[in-house]
């Protein structure tokens, strides 16, 4: 269905575990937030390998960066939340975002995530060489967290296909996701954002646990 304008929304999220959002941001949007990105990269006087982290998930290090160390992530995450609460049906609260790029031939194991993730996005900024990579989540919902797995094993799952500005919604929690087919491009480009119900079990990991509630205040003179 249209939702927002231009943006279609593909799936039932409760139903399936997930939503493919076709076109939530415009392509040009994507490029100018990554070419910002890639700035404040150069600007920080670290070559990229110091940007670099392992996971339990990853084959080989990838290059990362967190919300706290690029505030424009952090304000990514926050302007999203009305869209989300809206898609969800819940009075979500923002709890984490990063940027990751994947190298040719790389891959994301598949694996459930921590109880910040509750209602999760993974949207697309780029591909070097134009080539859809699938995001693949399973179909079975979880009852309790299952170790990282280098496939699906006998679980169905779906595989979604995203183009830049495209996003995936999905209960990170809840469903074993990952991509699990070696990345096609010499490198590609995405954000994730996280979410919890702020009326719901995980609430305590808003703002990843880390909420500022000292009063403000501005005396400013007349």
């Amino acid at each position: 269905m249209s939702y927002a304008g231009r943006m279609k929304v593909h799936g039932d999220y409760y139903r399936d575990g997930y939503a493919h959002l076709e076109k939530l941001v415009p392509a040009a949007v994507a490029q100018d937030f990554l070419a910002q990105i890639k700035s404040s990269l150069e600007n920080a006087e670290v070559p990229l390998e110091g940007f670099m982290r392992e996971g339990v998930m990853l084959k080989r290090p990838a290059l990362e960066i967190y919300a706290h160390q690029h505030k424009p992530l952090l304000t990514f995450l926050y302007g999203l939340t009305p869209t989300m609460c809206e898609l969800t049906q819940r009075e979500l609260l923002p709890t984490y975002s990063y940027f990751r790029v994947y190298r040719a031939g790389d891959v994301c194991w598949v694996h459930s995530d921590r109880f910040a993730c509750e209602h999760s996005l993974s949207l697309t900024l780029a591909y070097s060489d134009g080539k859809p990579w699938s995001f693949e989540i399973g179909k079975k919902r979880l009852t309790h967290a299952e170790p990282v797995e280098t496939t699906f094993q006998e679980d169905e799952y779906s595989a979604i296909d995203m183009g830049v500005g495209d996003a995936i919604l999905y209960q990170g929690v809840y469903y074993r996701h990952g991509r699990v087919q070696p990345n096609p491009n010499r490198w590609s480009a995405h954000i994730f954002l996280h979410w919890v119900d702020g009326n719901g079990h995980f609430k305590d990991c808003a703002f990843d646990g880390k909420a500022n509630t000292t009063p403000v205040d501005f005396q400013l003179s007349a």
